[in-house]
C-alpha cells in the first residue's frame, strides 16, 4: 500500500512514531491480548517519549501540540499493529482539564501527567440504567462544606486499574430541579488511590477484546470541593467539548487500523498463490481492498477537517461524529476485506488478523454507537424532528 505522501506535514512526526512502534511488534501485541494483560512498557515509552503529552502546553512540560498532531500519534499506534485502546483515554480526557480547569488544578496535575509520574487515563460517564441518555444519570454529587459525598454507579469504565486520576461525571442538582435536562451535572477530578476502598469499588468486566473495562461503585466517595473542574452545573457541557476530541482521536485510530487491514491485505494477495497465480489477480480479491482504501482516505479528510476546527476553537460536533462514523465504517469494512482474502489463516492468531478484527469492531458501538451519530446528524445538521 502506497506510503504517506512526502508533503505530509506530518511525516516527520509519523516517522519517528514507527521507529518506537517498531520496537513493540506484532509478538508484543499478540502476547498482550492472549494474556489479557496491559502493555506497560509500550504505555511507558510512549510516556518518556513524550507523545501522550501531546496536548499538554509547553509550560506545564508538555510537547503543546494540537488535535492533529495527537490524532496522528494514535493512527500510527495502531497501524503499527498496536491498539491505541490502552492509552487514548490520557489524550481526550486532558482537554476536559486544559480547556475547563482551573489555573491551580492545571499546575497541579498537568507537570506531573506529562512527566508520567500521573495517568489520567479514565472517565467515567455511562451508567448501567441509562446508557448514552446521559442527562438522565443517577450518580449524585451532594455539597457538604469543602467536600463532595458521591453516590451512585458507573460502567465500561476503562483504565481504572492503570490510572492515577480520574473525570467523573455526576449530577449536583436533580434532574426535576433544572431548567434544561443538560444543566446539573457536574465533573469532579478523582484521586483513584484514594477513592479505591474508601467509597468506591471496582470491578472487571471480562469483555471480547482487551481493554480493562469495568463497573465503578460509589458509596459516600469524598471528594474535596477544589476537585470540581469548572463551574458546578455545566459538566455535560465540558464532557461534550471534550468527547468531540475523543470521536476525532477515536476516528484516527479506525483509520491507522484500517490502513493496516488494507496493507496485510494487500501483500497477502500478492503473495499467495492458488491455481498458479496470485490471488491479487482475481477482481473479487482486489475490489473489496480497493474500495476500503478509497473510503479510508476519505474518512482520513474528514478528521483532519474536526481536528482543523477543534484546535481553531470552534464547533466541530458534526465533523467530529461524521469522521468516527466513517472511519469506523472505513476500518470494518477494511477488517472484513483482509479476514476474507486471508481465508482460513486469517483466524489463526500468528497473522494477527483475528486480533485487530476484534479490536476494530468494537468501534461501531463505543465510544458512540453509529445509529446515535446518524441521530445526531439527522437532527442537528439536517434539521430533522429529534428521534429520542
Amino acid at each position: 500500500m502506497p506510503l504517506p505522501q512526502t508533503d505530509d506535514p506530518y511525516q516527520d512526526l509519523r516517522e519517528a512514531m514507527r521507529g518506537l512502534c517498531g520496537d513493540y511488534p506484532d509478538e508484543y501485541h499478540r502476547r498482550i491480548d492472549m494474556e489479557r494483560s496491559y502493555p506497560e512498557a509500550f504505555v511507558d515509552a510512549l510516556t518518556k517519549a513524550g507523545w501522550l503529552a501531546a496536548l499538554i502546553p509547553e509550560e506545564f512540560g508538555g510537547s503543546g501540540l494540537g488535535l492533529a498532531e495527537a490524532s496522528v500519534v494514535m493512527e500510527e499506534i495502531n497501524r503499527s499493529g498496536g491498539n491505541a485502546g490502552a492509552c487514548h483515554g490520557q489524550m481526550y480526557n486532558m482537554g476536559t482539564l486544559l480547556r475547563h480547569g482551573s489555573d491551580a488544578q492545571k499546575r497541579a496535575y498537568l507537570p506531573r501527567i506529562a512527566s508520567g509520574e500521573l495517568r489520567l487515563q479514565s472517565m467515567a460517564v455511562t451508567e448501567p440504567t441509562t446508557g448514552t441518555d446521559t442527562t438522565k444519570l443517577k450518580t449524585r454529587a451532594v455539597r457538604r462544606g469543602d467536600h463532595y459525598l458521591i453516590t451512585g454507579q458507573k460502567v465500561w469504565i476503562s483504565r481504572v486499574q492503570h490510572s492515577d486520576l480520574m473525570i467523573l461525571l455526576a449530577r449536583t442538582t436533580p434532574l426535576d430541579e433544572v431548567k434544561k435536562r443538560s444543566e446539573g451535572m457536574s465533573i469532579f477530578l478523582v484521586d483513584l488511590h484514594a477513592a479505591l476502598g474508601n467509597g468506591m469499588e471496582i470491578r472487571p468486566i471480562a469483555n471480547m477484546v482487551n481493554h480493562e473495562t469495568n463497573e465503578v461503585f460509589f458509596d459516600e466517595l469524598v471528594i474535596p470541593a477544589e476537585n470540581l473542574i469548572g463551574e458546578e452545573g455545566q459538566g455535560l457541557r465540558y464532557i461534550l467539548d471534550g468527547l468531540n476530541a475523543e470521536r476525532t482521536l477515536i476516528a484516527a485510530e479506525c483509520i491507522g487500523d484500517g490502513y493496516w487491514f488494507v496493507d496485510r491485505a494487500t501483500g497477502y494477495a500478492n503473495d499467495r498463490i492458488v491455481f498458479d497465480r496470485p490471488i491479487g489477480r482475481n477482481q473479487g480479491v482486489q475490489f473489496p481492498i480497493a474500495e476500503s482504501y478509497i473510503e479510508l482516505k476519505a474518512a482520513d479528510l474528514m478528521r483532519f477537517r474536526a481536528c482543523e476546527l477543534f484546535d481553531a476553537h470552534k464547533p466541530c460536533g458534526a465533523e467530529a461524529n461524521m469522521a468516527k462514523y466513517l472511519a469506523a465504517k472505513a476500518s470494518w469494512e477494511a477488517g472484513n476485506a483482509c479476514l476474507q482474502t486471508y481465508g482460513g489463516f486469517g483466524f489463526a492468531h500468528e497473522y494477527d488478523v483475528e486480533r485487530k478484527f476484534r479490536e476494530t469492531r468494537l468501534y461501531q458501538v463505543a465510544p458512540i454507537s453509529t445509529n446515535l451519530i446518524l441521530s445526531y446528524i439527522a437532527e442537528h445538521v439536517l434539521g430533522l424532528p429529534r428521534s429520542f
